[in-house]
């Protein structure tokens, strides 16, 4: 007994010490550094000035400014991509912004933020830069819905625009359709462009609708092609809206 205390005499120091580590490591491997972190934190907080935390806060407050510039300069430039479209196009269209579109309806249909007050009405041709988007199939006063060409419910009828080789075209459910021509032969290749056609009783023709990607001429009853949309249904933004009747070329 006279032995053990003095060895605790000589080494209690050292068994204080390592106890005290190895508890530490273990509430660190416990709460994965969050209680060493809190430790530090209210150790080190008297030390850490008034300075330091306005800096801090104002670091913060100027990289949300930066972020909300570049958003402002980019809807800027989208908008002027859209004004000097609009202003190519013959007759009066209306711009109206993408306010709604549905993650399972991507594809199929849009919300726009502008509608019977601003003079849109049902069955209106919509466009954007690049051709075709869709068309109006309702309306409130201050929205309207838009079935896209992308939707595989509708049906556009195009013509190849060298060959004037005709068909209808219908939406995959993305940046692609399949255009089903009405004649067993015909002049296509890859690399055509395609827009509306004079049979279309939705829209007018000769708008640019996109361009073909593929044809397969063993199809039956009659040969399809691949069609790459011109507008970028994915991405879209600003819409240009015009009267059923009135061609925006």
């Amino acid at each position: 007994m006279y032995t053990l205390r003095r060895w605790w005499d000589r080494h209690w120091s050292q068994v204080v010490l390592v106890s005290l580590i190895a508890s530490a490591a273990w509430l660190a491997k416990a709460t994965q550094g969050a209680a060493i972190f809190e430790l530090y934190q209210l150790v080190t907080s008297p030390f850490q000035s008034d300075t330091t935390k306005q800096e801090q806060l104002t670091d913060a407050r100027v990289l949300e400014l930066q972020a909300r510039l570049g958003e402002i300069e980019s809807q800027n430039q989208k908008l002027k991509q859209l004004l000097g479209f609009q202003s190519q196009q013959k007759g009066t269209g209306i711009a109206a912004p993408i306010i709604g579109r549905s993650a399972d309806h991507w594809w199929q249909q849009v919300t726009l933020g502008r509608g019977s007050q601003a003079g849109i009405k049902t069955d209106y041709v919509v466009t954007a830069p690049g051709g075709l988007v869709g068309r109006v199939t309702s309306v409130t006063p201050h929205t309207s819905r838009v079935l896209l060409i992308s939707d595989p419910s509708s049906g556009v009828g195009v013509m190849i625009g060298r060959s004037r080789y005709m068909g209808i075209m219908r939406g995959r459910s993305n940046n692609k359709a399949v255009m089903q021509f009405f004649e067993k032969t015909g002049d296509v290749r890859k690399g055509d462009f395609v827009m509306t056609s004079s049979i279309s009783h939705l829209f007018p023709s000769g708008l640019p609708v996109g361009q073909v990607e593929s044809v397969d001429l063993s199809k039956n009853p009659a040969p399809e092609a691949t069609i790459k949309l011109s507008a970028p249904m994915n991405s879209l933004e600003w819409v240009v809206v015009y009267p059923t009747h009135t061609n925006p070329e």
